[in-house]
């Protein structure tokens, strides 16, 4: 599965974490993907190999800065 993913993207993966949740907010892109747990907080690098792997949908986009209105 080939996705381009961003920063602040919210990615479910196919085998859910020990604390139950499936979904994880991207932190870090680059050669690693930087993951952050939505329902305990835990952080994790996984290879860009491995997270495509790992990876089932993209559940929600990023969410646009705050003070940015138009």
């Amino acid at each position: 599965m080939l996705i381009d993913v961003h920063v602040g993207e919210i990615v479910r993966l196919r085998k859910p974490h020990p604390c139950g949740s499936t979904d994880w907010q991207i932190t870090r892109v680059g050669a690693d993907i930087g993951l952050r747990c939505l329902g305990c907080g835990r952080r994790v690098l996984l290879p860009r190999d491995e997270f495509r792997r790992r990876a089932k949908c993209i559940v929600a986009p990023p969410e646009p800065p705050a003070g940015n209105r138009s």
